[in-house]
């Protein structure tokens, strides 16, 4: 969506300010022995409990409040009976709606001590962030935005999934923009306009460059790599983005 009234930056704020509570809430009891379950069932109630309702659950059925993704898996994981374990990667990606506005994030982390490229991917998804978001400036090429993921993951000699991407976002979950690219696609020249709302997500990876669904036909993995991602929703303007999900 292009935001363009008090309305529209004030309830993208507001649901970004809910998600983003419900994130931060699920990464704190991630902890060794707690199921992927339990943890999906403390964000329904955060969800029920800020009268706001589950994006990936209204908008496509997903048998879950949050998608939770574990070592292997990269994006979608159904929250289920698998329990965590230390020196686990977890990804923990929700989204939801209140009032008519949408907004989506997401983060990956370690738990406790583990490897330490996972720590390494982490980071960089988080430099890549960061990266990306210099680029996302109203009236530059969208993929600025991918090039320089791409670019800041090459510099600590690991690669991107290409075939997952961030997109728009604001009065439905997906919308136009259909794709924000994390790499370079020359034919990706569309300009970024004053107010667009997107979810721009960065995927690092060790070094495989694709995911496949697993056959739940929702979770998304790797055969050998591990992924780490950072997503946040963003409005962009001519005095810079505003993130409303932190």
């Amino acid at each position: 969506m292009i935001a363009k009234t008090e309305e529209d930056f004030n309830g993208l704020k507001e649901i970004g300010k809910i998600i983003a509570s419900i994130r931060d809430e699920l990464v704190k009891r991630t902890i060794p022995g707690i199921t992927t379950k339990e943890l999906d069932d403390i964000a329904g109630e955060l969800f029920k409990k800020e009268g706001a309702v589950s994006g990936p659950k209204s908008e496509y059925n997903f048998p879950g409040y949050t998608c939770i993704s574990v070592n292997e898996e990269v994006a979608h994981g159904i929250p289920g009976h698998r329990v965590i374990h230390e020196g686990d990667l977890v990804n923990i990606d929700v989204s939801g709606s209140k009032n008519g506005y949408f907004a989506d994030t997401g983060i990956s982390f370690v738990v406790g001590e583990g490897e330490e490229v996972l720590t390494k991917i982490c980071d960089v998804a988080k430099e890549a962030f960061e990266a990306g978001l210099k680029k996302a400036k109203p009236g530059s090429r969208k993929s600025g935005i991918g090039k320089a993921v791409f670019q800041k993951a090459k510099q600590h000699e690991l690669t991107v999934i290409k075939n997952l991407t961030g997109h728009g976002i604001g009065r439905t979950l997906h919308e136009a923009p259909e794709h924000i690219y994390n790499y370079n696609d020359p034919w990706d020249d569309e300009l970024l306009k004053e107010g667009m709302v997107i979810a721009f997500e960065p995927f690092i990876s060790t070094f495989e460059e694709e995911v496949f669904q697993k056959e739940d036909g929702w979770t998304y993995a790797t055969e050998r790599s591990y992924v780490a991602q950072l997503e946040h929703t963003i409005i962009l303007t001519k005095n810079g983005p505003i993130i409303v999900t932190l």
